[in-house]
């Protein structure tokens, strides 16, 4: 028996055990290692299509950093360029506007060569500075009015001098202007140069 039993056991160690309709193959070192293999492989080939994945999209993303640089930097060149143009041809249109002024300043001294009439020199010079303040009038430019009187304001005033009040009323006033000062819209584009009483 004890032969016949080493029979069996060799039996069934080399042969495949049955059980049911599956039959399991035998276990050995070869097999869960070759298992192991394949699974790291199979983890392998995800990462590399992950890396993949993650490459396309990092080439995707620099291509829009690119160009959207591109497009910055293009922007800024052309602002530049408007600026610099804009400041070359920013005093167009009043210069256009004053040109009439001159050509009336020049009629003007054509005239007075051989004239003796005062009042009409000085009436025509009159015309040419209402029309030149028409001008800068309609150009915003405001002059600063009735400053004879008022307090000093350093915001609007430029004090060039102190002298004695003619009057109590006028101490620490505008007693006179030397320069007057002039708005350009809101903003002191000259302040007032004013004689200030003590």
């Amino acid at each position: 028996m004890n032969a016949m039993s080493t029979e069996n056991n060799n039996k069934t160690n080399n042969e495949p055990v049955v059980s049911g309709d599956v039959q399991d193959a035998p276990v050995t070192p070869d097999t869960e290692m070759k298992a192991e293999i394949e699974q790291d492989l199979n983890e392998m080939n995800e990462n590399k299509s992950a890396e993949k994945d993650w490459s396309a999209e990092f080439r995707q993303i620099e291509d829009k950093y690119l160009r959207l640089y591109a497009e910055f930097d293009n922007f800024r060149r052309r602002t530049t360029t408007e600026r610099l143009e804009l400041f070359k041809t920013a005093n167009q249109d009043v210069l256009a506007a004053l040109l009439p002024v001159l050509d009336d300043f020049e009629r003007a001294l054509k005239s007075m060569e051989g004239t003796t009439d005062v009042k009409s020199v000085k009436d025509g010079v009159e015309l040419i500075q209402n029309k030149l303040v028409g001008i800068l009038t309609g150009k915003g430019l405001k002059p600063m009015q009735d400053l004879k009187g008022k307090p000093f304001d350093p915001d609007f005033h430029e004090a060039i001098t102190k002298i004695p009040a003619p009057t109590d009323e006028l101490k620490d006033k505008i007693v006179d202007v030397i320069e007057n000062g002039y708005y350009l819209g809101d903003k002191v584009i000259r302040y007032a140069k004013v004689v200030i009483g003590e």
